[in-house]
């Protein structure tokens, strides 16, 4: 993992959105120790809240309509869409209780793996913010936060990726995603590493 001295530069949190991908009953299901990931997401959370960050929460839901937009020939959604476990509306769909969203927060419904593919456009809504830096936590570390990342890079963001809230139902995939891919595009770090990562200087205010 790479430690907070290898970053080469602080975190700017008022240019800082922590991104915290399908912390979903449905998704938690899947990976092993649900609660330590999920305690990790929140300490992020509260970090973003503390420093004036811009909190954006992704959940994974699909409508009856986007459902059945799904064509055959894709293989991973459209097995999900035809056993409805994805349904929107359905508590399974919903962000875990424990993380409040509050007025100022971003909410993306995505109906694929791409946290950059749903109901809201968020790189238009990140650019409003003048946001240039993604703090990246999420379920599975082989579906959205692979895809999310990978897309992100690509548009140029600054990435931080916190590698004790993300995990992935594999636990060797998991591992080889963050020693030998993630690592080329992004900083693997730890939610404990955020405070000290900080800029210091007065925090924006977000409730």
């Amino acid at each position: 993992m790479t430690t907070m001295t290898d970053t080469g530069a602080a975190i700017d949190p008022a240019r800082t959105a922590l991104l915290l991908m399908d912390f979903q009953p449905a998704v938690l299901g899947a990976v092993t120790e649900p609660e330590s990931v999920l305690a990790r997401a929140g300490e992020a959370l509260a970090w973003a809240r503390a420093h004036g960050a811009q909190v954006v929460f992704v959940r994974v839901a699909l409508t009856e309509a986007d459902a059945a937009a799904i064509p055959t020939r894709n293989k991973a959604f459209s097995r999900v869409a035809a056993a409805g476990h994805l349904t929107d509306g359905m508590p399974a769909t919903a962000v875990h209780e424990s993380l409040e969203i509050r007025e100022h927060d971003l909410t993306v419904r995505k109906i694929r793996f791409s946290a950059f593919v749903g109901d809201t456009d968020l790189r238009a809504e990140l650019h409003a913010r003048d946001v240039d830096t993604l703090v990246l936590a999420g379920l599975s570390t082989s579906g959205v936060v692979l895809t999310t990342l990978r897309q992100a890079a690509d548009e140029d963001y600054r990435l931080f990726l916190l590698a004790d809230a993300t995990a992935d139902p594999d636990p060797e995939v998991h591992q080889v995603l963050m020693e030998k891919v993630f690592p080329r595009q992004a900083e693997i770090i730890a939610t404990a590493d955020l405070a000290e990562l900080s800029m210091a200087g007065e925090p924006v205010t977000r409730n």
